[in-house]
């Protein structure tokens, strides 16, 4: 190629490369030897074989890998910002020492419900207050036959702490729609509303007592709501056993799943016995983590008398509804003494020992006459438990009187015979 044909290829070629470094910012320029007879377009085609091709590709590659790492960043700041917001939600419904829960230890969620939120848990003050005024509308009632300057002051009172109740509410809303509150402050005041409802609770209690003057053992638990914070607890843990009957009356038409009638926790087992019924599963008894399924049905808003019993010896147990066997089994937890020094709670499933409660597994509805014994009733005893024959035993480890169970968060107790308050 002579001279002057070099220096009008160099300039072209000059010319190319500065527009294609303008199109596609930093570039590299590689130059290749064409022979002196062959067409540049053609070596140029011949030359970009697969090395080209390989060359073209990792730079897109690096191209997307880098656009992805962006995006990634991104996502990682939203995902930040979400779970910031999302544990300020959390801290109004969850009670104190309680984490996420699941049905057994360090499992997911078994009811496919979400954590509730701002407005949900508002709601259910609400309807829980609504609850408590009701309450009281129907002592005052009472009361207008039988005045004393005692009940008017306790009645004042209570009317009072309800108005403060529902002033602190009404705070609540209007400081969620100016502002988004700490974490800290959203927690106590979480627990000022449930001190203040478990205070208006007993005082109500109290005077409902005073009224009624029924006997230790005839009422009943009501937990209208499916929260987290909604329980009875007893008052003393259950001694070691090699066997078991444990009874009660229930009533509920929850759906999917009446939630968690009791569970009693042990350290380092959450699960040492439940009772449970979640989403469209049937209704499971779990010792020491392991399950039988149960035939029961009583998801119809009707009073049932429910009775298990279980032995160590090969994990026999046996299934009653309303004094009729339903079913048996064995191989339940077979040789595996329930433990003593543990918690049990009424409404609430355990993932802590004495917390960790989901309000997806709570139970919401009615019950009664919870007793437990540390040996298997036999037949006739459980017919007689369910048909309120006054030859009918009384549990010998736990027995249903008021002043055996504590109870927290709004749950409501109420007069109830068994077989005469029957649905």
């Amino acid at each position: 190629m002579h001279g002057s044909s070099w220096k009008l290829f160099l300039l072209s070629f000059l010319v190319v490369m500065e527009s294609s470094a303008q199109d596609f910012g930093q570039t590299q320029f590689i130059c290749t030897s064409v022979p002196k007879d062959v067409d540049l377009c053609t070596a140029t085609m011949q030359n970009s074989g697969p090395a080209e091709d390989l060359k073209t590709t990792v730079m897109q590659l690096r191209e997307t890998v880098l656009q992805q790492k962006e995006t990634i960043m991104n996502q990682k700041e939203t995902i930040r910002e979400l779970t910031s917001k999302l544990s300020r939600c959390e801290s109004q419904s969850l009670p104190t020492g309680a984490g996420p829960a699941g049905r057994r230890p360090g499992s997911k969620n078994t009811m496919g419900d979400v954590s509730r939120g701002t407005t949900d848990t508002l709601a259910q003050l609400g309807q829980t207050l609504q609850t408590l005024k009701q309450r009281l509308e129907n002592l005052e009632q009472y009361s207008r036959g039988n005045s004393s300057v005692q009940a008017n002051s306790l009645k004042d009172l209570l009317q009072n702490k309800i108005d403060d109740m529902e002033k602190q509410v009404l705070s609540r809303v209007n400081t969620l729609e100016e502002t988004k509150p700490g974490p800290r402050n959203d927690s106590e005041q979480r627990n000022n509303v449930e001190t203040t409802l478990t205070s208006l609770h007993h005082r109500l209690t109290d005077l409902e007592k005073g009224k009624d003057t029924r006997p230790a053992d005839k009422f009943q638990l009501t937990f209208p709501l499916r929260t987290n914070y909604m329980y009875a607890k007893a008052k003393r843990s259950l001694p070691e056993m090699y066997s078991f009957s444990v009874c009660l009356w229930i009533k509920s038409n929850a759906s999917p799943g009446v939630g968690t009638p009791f569970s009693y926790a042990v350290p380092g087992q959450a699960n040492e016995l439940v009772l449970i019924e979640w989403g469209n599963n049937p209704m499971e008894i779990l010792i020491n983590d392991k399950v039988a399924k149960l035939p029961f049905l009583i998801n119809d808003g009707k009073w049932h008398h429910l009775c298990i019993t279980w032995t160590t010896r090969d994990g026999m147990w046996e299934a009653f509804q309303d004094g009729v066997m339903r079913g048996n089994g064995e191989n339940l937890a077979p040789y595996h003494p329930i433990k003593p020094e543990g918690v049990l709670v009424l409404g609430q499933e355990q993932d802590t020992l004495g917390g960790g409660f989901d309000a997806t597994q709570a139970f919401v509805g009615e019950l009664a006459n919870l007793n437990i014994w540390n040996r298997k009733l036999s037949i006739a005893e459980i017919y007689n438990l369910a048909t309120c024959n006054s030859k009918a035993p009384a549990g010998n480890v736990f027995s249903w009187t008021e002043s055996n169970v504590e109870i927290f968060g709004g749950a409501t107790k109420w007069t109830f015979e068994p077989c005469r308050s029957l649905n």
